[in-house]
């Protein structure tokens, strides 16, 4: 069965220029692209956004990063989306992230590791919603 997930190309690598490519690998993967846009998040949407983290360490840091510039939100849609996707960018921290994984080339750190990905269906949906009305996705 189908599923979808949210991914948001994070503020580093939209400055950085690399758009087009990490949209070229996700196609290459057999993601479909169902619902995208570019917006740049307000302090107050990404603490809404990033509630499930409030409280722990990196929080504030996390709100202060993704409201630094712009980003490209994506709704992807393949069977086993959400670990699927999870699978294909790598592990959170570049260093750990497989070879040839978005994350490992083009990540710098744990927390500037290039794009967000849904973690659960339940999260993707939540997340999915945050950002897009149902007309939005084909």
């Amino acid at each position: 069965m189908k599923q979808r997930t949210l991914t948001i190309i994070k503020p580093e690598c939209v400055e950085e220029k690399h758009i087009g490519e990490v949209i070229q690998r996700i196609e290459k993967a057999g993601f479909e692209i169902v619902g995208m846009k570019m917006v740049q998040l307000q302090e107050k949407e990404a603490k809404i956004f990033y509630q499930v983290h409030e409280g722990k360490p990196f929080y504030e840091e996390l709100v202060q990063y993704m409201s630094s510039g712009r980003v490209v939100v994506m709704v992807l849609e393949k069977e086993n989306a959400v670990q699927g996707f999870r699978d294909f960018i790598g592990a959170t921290d570049p260093q750990k992230a497989a070879e040839g994984t978005i994350r490992r080339d083009f990540g710098k750190s744990i927390q500037f590791n290039c794009i967000h990905a849904s973690d659960s269906v339940e999260n993707a949906q939540k997340e999915v919603a945050f950002f897009f009305s149902q007309r939005e996705l084909i």
